[in-house]
């Protein structure tokens, strides 16, 4: 596939997942203010979580479904995008079933443990990122820049 149409099924693909992520960290962060309970918090989280993975994968998928650039290394740069986007699917799953299994009896150490599961999600997010304009060969990064989809 030529790199600009490429780039814009990859940022197709991408544009809808961002926003999602975006609505629900805010949505997330208002049930969390309205939550009265330690039981109330865990749910809107798993929720938030469960919704951040779904999306996750949505948008894997999208982008397994743009095929492969027509650039050095088209495959491996596919693949990379769609590993990427697997390896946030899975962040948020872990923290999904991390929270999942927390008890909530004594809030202190669920709020505690919720701390400590986020920064793992942080940390496994990060590590999932993948910035597209300096990603593979130059006309590729170029098509990035150039196609609307992108910015």
């Amino acid at each position: 596939m030529a790199p600009k149409r490429w780039a814009q099924s990859v940022c197709a693909a991408l544009a809808p997942w961002r926003a999602e992520i975006n609505d629900l960290t805010t949505k997330a962060q208002q049930q969390l203010q309205a939550a009265r309970t330690a039981a109330q918090t865990k749910t809107n989280i798993v929720d938030l979580l469960a919704g951040a993975e779904t999306a996750s994968e949505k948008a894997r998928v999208g982008v397994d479904g743009a095929g492969i650039p027509d650039v050095k290394d088209g495959d491996k740069v596919a693949a990379q995008f769609t590993a990427s986007l697997s390896k946030a699917r899975d962040a948020y799953g872990n923290a999904k079933r991390t929270v999942s299994g927390l008890p909530t009896n004594d809030s202190k150490a669920f709020y505690a443990s919720v701390t400590s599961a986020f920064a793992t999600l942080k940390e496994e997010y990060e590590q999932s990122a993948i910035n597209p304009s300096h990603v593979g060969p130059a006309d590729l990064q170029k098509a990035f820049d150039e196609v609307p989809e992108c910015r």
